[in-house]
């Protein structure tokens, strides 16, 4: 009988005690291979952060917030300008715009409410369209584009005429949203060259199903007619509510040549970042430019990330480290149970290093049916697992910012409860939505790795009991019997 068959014979030869060892290695391999995906999905969502959105800086006009802030206009002069700073690598100028609604010949206009600035908070212009909002006002969009006022004279609430929401323009110079991030495109192409006037657009999803748009249907802003070169997805229905024009055909729409509303600056290194902001700030002035980490707030988000990863790491090696231990303490009581079949075999000739091979042997086939099925575990509880990983590690990290707002008291009218830490581009608020973001899939690659750290670490567990055969000596064990 050759040394695989028998290994494997021995496997089997106490079918209830093979059972129980399998299920205990199936469970500590399955949540080791269940950490390795929690760790690889964070590890990948640390990337993405650091690679897309860490480097980014924003550049505003000084005094510029929405309908409520001055200053002047940035320029394209001043974009150049910004692209020869130190460790600057991409500088992109949009350009804001409001496409209102016309309805027989005239505008159902929104009042200006501080909600409607363009991207950066800069007040966009305002141009014409036939597009129809993708949002209904309701009971916000009223409110935030009212007059300020609840009540009447006698104490009732007044009535007001619905109102139609605008719908999102920008001019950008390269295929990216506001925030400097790539646009996704579902379906079509991008404009091409985004340094050229042309009656090409994107268009948002929920857009484009209000309006019936598809690619190469056409629609008109300020008269002018365009087509929808693609149709995009940014991930939020205020977003998909939304137009994307080259640079050129915005500032052509809104009559102002050369102007910008805000400029998205990519650094080279996440390093390099702070003396970048400072060598903008102090390149274009403080008089003409509000320069900004876009996403500061998401460092918060980044290290309850690294947290999350090096926990799971950690896990990951000592759930590794158990089915070691497991594997190394069933082949001892094994060894130990079968001294007198050793000492036969080694009696009519068998070499140690034979012996030692089929206890390996036996260890990996136990081994491989545990690793059938913590795969399968794997595969339906590491999401799971990543999902209360960082809940809890969420939780712990907000908890200190809430109290902080809680205790900040009264907000002034039209803000945010909660000032910094809850609200849209709150300290913690983009933190939150990029921890939840995270998605753990058990990955063909990610569970071969672990299954080949889980085979490597059984071989050493059944080699310190195989290297035991070794001590055993024949005559002493027949002696014995």
């Amino acid at each position: 009988m050759s040394v695989l068959a028998r290994s494997v014979g021995n496997a089997f030869r106490n079918k209830i005690r093979t059972a129980a060892v399998v299920a205990v290695l199936a469970v500590a391999i399955g949540l080791a291979l269940a950490m390795l995906v929690a760790n690889q999905a964070v590890g990948a969502k640390v990337q993405e952060l650091n690679a897309s959105v860490g480097t980014t800086l924003t550049v505003n006009p000084a005094g510029g917030q929405g309908f409520e802030g001055g200053g002047e206009p940035l320029t394209s002069a001043e974009a150049a300008t910004a692209a020869g700073v130190a460790n600057v690598t991409n500088v992109v100028g949009t350009k804001a715009l409001r496409l209102q609604t016309t309805t027989n010949g005239s505008t159902a206009t929104a009042q200006q409410g501080g909600g409607f600035g363009g991207p950066g908070g800069q007040q966009a212009t305002a141009v014409t369209t036939n597009l129809v909002a993708a949002i209904d006002a309701g009971t916000l969009g009223n409110r935030n584009n009212g007059n300020g006022s609840t009540t009447g004279n006698n104490g009732s609430t007044p009535a007001q005429s619905p109102r139609t929401l605008p719908i999102t323009a920008t001019g950008t110079g390269a295929e990216v949203d506001s925030s400097g991030k790539a646009l996704n495109i579902t379906s079509g192409t991008g404009l091409g060259d985004y340094g050229t006037a042309q009656a090409t657009a994107l268009v948002g999803t929920t857009l484009a199903d209000k309006n019936s748009l598809k690619v190469g249907s056409t629609f008109t802003i300020q008269d002018k007619t365009f087509t929808v070169a693609g149709i995009f997805d940014a991930g939020t229905t205020f977003g998909n509510n939304a137009v994307y024009v080259t640079l050129p055909e915005a500032q052509a729409l809104a009559a102002t040549p050369g102007e910008l509303s805000t400029m998205i600056v990519t650094v080279n290194s996440m390093e390099n970042v702070d003396s970048t902001k400072t060598a903008l700030q102090n390149t274009l002035g403080a008089n003409k430019a509000d320069v900004t980490q876009g996403q500061r707030n998401l460092e918060t988000a980044v290290s309850s990330l690294d947290s999350v990863k090096n926990i799971s790491l950690v896990a990951f090696i000592a759930a590794l480290a158990t089915a070691g231990l497991i594997i190394l303490l069933i082949m001892v009581m094994l060894v130990r149970e079968r001294r007198r079949e050793i000492g036969v075999l080694k009696a009519i000739g068998a070499r140690n290093r034979t012996i030692g091979l089929q206890f390996v042997l036996e260890s990996l086939v136990l081994v491989a049916l545990g690793s059938v099925v913590g795969a399968a575990i794997a595969s339906f509880a590491s999401g799971g697992i990543a999902s209360a990983l960082i809940s809890s590690n969420a939780g712990s990290t907000a908890a200190p910012s809430q109290r902080a707002g809680a205790l900040a008291g009264a907000v002034p009218n039209g803000a945010v409860p909660g000032g910094n830490f809850g609200g849209r581009g709150g300290a913690f608020g983009g933190a939150s939505q990029l921890l939840t973001s995270v998605t753990a899939s058990a990955s063909p690659g990610v569970i071969a790795a672990g299954i080949a750290a889980v085979f490597a670490v059984a071989i050493i567990g059944a080699l310190v009991p195989a290297l035991l055969t070794a001590r055993i000596r024949p005559i002493e064990v027949l002696r014995g019997e």
